[in-house]
């Protein structure tokens, strides 16, 4: 039977250690951020991922959900899990105060993401756009809209969803077909298919409150004429509760390779009514505040299923035995030797252990510049927080997805045979994740974000929110006498990310082709780097824990290992990056279209 233990001291670790979250006191809600705060919080998350959640992963895979007329009811046990989310007030960890949830910020709120995606990414569905679709109504709808529904949404009483996919369109929303006519009361009939909804309709919470993407009669053609909707499941009665059911209707569930507990559903409204949210033709401004917090929240899913995996791979190569070590016996008191001491094996555990810890690092350190875009006083602070906040969001997404894929691909690897059958939980897990490399944007389209939007955004300033800190970290640390070997390998592999970014900036000026050909081995070079520095500030924290005596020893000993093992085994992939990447657009357009 597959386990799972949330790695609560290292998110601890991170929080108050490697980002030293203490320091932003000056920050609304930050102040509230003690240890004693955030130990009663994540040990109390454990407790429910592990105890409530974990235990319905499986049989969610197994029995699905069920549609029958237009409704939706997940598995068993999955509507008492939501009720026990709610009473826990898990869903307002980092909702306003004014709207009944905690205040918190994000940063405390992404540890309890990633517990609820390890232990039931399927479950997990359920509230997890809700808190984007809370934030894209905070912060653009009226007054009157935000008193209605976000107080619901805070409790989690109301769930939210996403609606931007149509049977013809994806990517590309500016084809879309959604029609919103104006009413005189100022409402819209919003009428359209929308697919791929994720907790689109159930019987978990109340109401459903629908972010729709349509277009108003008359606007302008392409996405410069799209406008946003709140279009709930049932109509609001004077007294705020909800009444009628509103024209919307569940016409089928998908049946997938994966997330089978999670009800991805096709929407159809016909003559559904809607609110308009923020200023009309502007949809797709108001609805990116829902997608980056959404894209953010799917690289989490790559970095928490790659957890599980790393916990039930390292466990099983502990108890498996097979062969003896090269080196002769290690364990004579067995019939031969557990697997954890073959290199082949070490290595690949090492690898997923190393992408894990790292990658969290990176999300965390990603997510506290989201609250200073957010929350910071100083409008400088602000402005730099969301430049680092944009160009890493495509690199969270995709980099995070592909390599947590290729990590758990590592871990079912481990078990041999055994991983390719059910009852080891594994199998689950690799179906659970290949949807995150798809949804919110493909890795292949956040690649061309990355590429060919946000690095000439203002003339290349986004890139320095990271370079420039990069930079001086490895001229300040090139020649410590414990960190500066390791140092000396993110120099390198920094030099070929700078060389990279000017070769795409220079050949893509010229022909876009070029840019759109490295765009993927770009990001991963990009993600290559980012980890690594990461890891190289993981290393500094915990060589100076050791120093001041830090009785968890073999906790700040493991981290600088596997520092060493990303920077010596991992990091040097970034030299065949740079070849592939500098090969350009030829070796990939020379076939013609007929030839395949």
């Amino acid at each position: 039977m597959p386990i799972y233990q949330a790695p609560v001291r290292d998110m601890r670790y991170l929080l108050h250690d490697f980002l030293e979250v203490g320091r932003y006191s000056n920050v609304p809600g930050f102040a509230d951020v003690t240890p004693d705060l955030t130990d009663a919080i994540f040990e109390e998350a454990a407790k429910f991922s592990q105890e409530v959640c974990f235990p319905l992963n499986q049989s969610g895979d197994e029995e699905g959900c069920h549609w029958e007329k237009g409704k939706v009811t997940p598995p068993k046990g999955f509507k008492e899990a939501y009720d026990a989310f709610k009473a826990g007030g898990w869903n307002g960890l980092t909702c306003e105060t004014e709207h009944g949830g905690q205040g918190l910020p994000n940063i405390v709120g992404l540890p309890f993401m990633e517990m609820m995606i390890s232990s039931n990414i399927s479950f997990a569905t359920y509230p997890g756009l809700s808190r984007g679709a809370y934030e894209a109504i905070k912060r653009n709808a009226s007054k009157e809209l935000k008193d209605r529904y976000l107080p619901k949404m805070a409790t989690g009483e109301w769930s939210g969803t996403m609606n931007l996919t149509e049977p013809h369109c994806g990517t590309d929303l500016g084809l879309i077909r959604t029609k919103a006519e104006p009413q005189p009361d100022g409402s819209y009939k919003i009428t359209g298919t929308k697919i791929f909804i994720s907790a689109g309709e159930h019987d978990m919470a109340e109401n459903i409150v629908h972010l729709v993407l349509a277009r108003v009669t008359g606007a302008p053609e392409g996405i410069r004429g799209i406008s946003l909707f709140i279009v709930p499941k049932f109509m609001l009665k004077p007294d705020g509760s909800p009444g009628e059911r509103n024209g919307v209707t569940c016409g089928s569930i998908e049946k997938k390779m994966g997330l089978k507990g999670s009800a991805t559903c096709v929407m159809n409204y016909d003559s559904a009514t809607g609110y308009l949210v923020g200023d009309l033709h502007k949809g797709m401004r108001a609805m990116f505040v829902m997608m980056n917090e959404a894209r953010i929240g799917v690289g989490m899913q790559g970095v928490g299923l790659s957890e599980l995996a790393y916990q039930n791979a390292a466990n099983y190569a502990k108890e498996r035995i097979q062969g003896r070590s090269l080196t002769g016996t290690k364990y004579p008191d067995k019939a031969a030797d557990p697997i954890i001491v073959h290199p082949d094996v070490r290595k690949m555990l090492l690898t997923m252990r190393a992408f894990n810890e790292g990658a969290r690092a990176l999300a965390m350190w990603t997510a506290l510049h989201a609250d200073l875009a957010d929350r910071h006083p100083d409008e400088s602070v602000r402005r730099d927080a969301e430049d680092l906040l944009a160009l890493m969001t495509p690199i969270i997404k995709a980099y995070l997805t592909d390599m947590g894929y290729e990590s758990i691909n590592w871990g079912v690897q481990c078990y041999g045979g055994h991983g390719y059958i059910k009852e080891h939980g594994m199998e689950q897990i690799i179906r659970d994740a290949r949807i995150t490399q798809l949804y919110e944007g493909t890795s292949g389209i956040q690649a061309l974000d990355l590429v060919g939007r946000k690095l000439p955004q203002h003339m290349g300033r986004l890139l320095r929110q990271f370079f420039h800190p990069v930079d001086q970290f490895i001229h300040e640390h090139v020649d410590d006498a414990k960190l500066g070997p390791l140092v000396m390998q993110l120099a390198k592999s920094f030099a070929r990310l700078q060389q990279a970014t000017a070769w795409l900036a220079e050949q893509g000026l010229k022909d876009p082709m070029q840019a759109g050909s490295g765009a993927s081995d770009y990001l991963k070079l990009f993600g290559l780097v980012a980890v690594g520095y990461m890891w190289l500030r993981m290393a500094k924290v915990s060589l100076a824990k050791l120093a001041e005596g830090d009785g968890d020893k073999a906790f700040h000993q493991n981290k600088l290992h596997l520092a060493r093992f990303f920077m010596e085994k991992m990091l040097p992939d970034t030299s065949s990056l740079l070849s592939k990447i500098m090969a350009g657009a030829e070796p990939l357009m020379a076939m013609d279209d007929a030839a395949f």
